[in-house]
């Protein structure tokens, strides 16, 4: 009997993983493979590391791209780290947001 519960507990419990830590990262790494699929040349991205540039070309059998994060200057990633479209709107709400929220000098202790 206590073995039969025992068993029902560390199921119960790999579910509840599998549901809250790895389906979320599984669904965002395919989101993040159909992004990278669909990359033509000439949009805007943004890397892992928060970078801003515009696609130049894309070797698809390296699973590189290139990248011009500045005028002249281009940059060899690996699609992999092309995290998301670069949509300036969607920044700007994101940090005006960021700053709303900040503490002033009066609500300070």
């Amino acid at each position: 009997m206590e073995f039969g519960l025992f068993a029902l507990v560390v199921l119960l419990g790999l579910g509840a993983y599998w549901a809250m830590v790895l389906y979320p990262k599984q669904r965002d790494f395919t989101k993040r493979q159909r992004y990278v699929r669909s990359l033509a040349e000439g949009d805007e991205v943004v890397t892992y590391g928060g970078m801003v540039g515009k696609v130049i070309s894309i070797e698809v059998e390296k699973g590189v791209a290139h990248v011009e994060i500045a005028d002249g200057v281009v940059v060899r990633f690996v699609t992999a780290a092309l995290m998301q479209p670069y949509d300036p709107d969607t920044f700007a709400k994101a940090s005006q947001v960021g700053l709303d929220n900040e503490p002033t000098a009066e609500s300070s202790p």
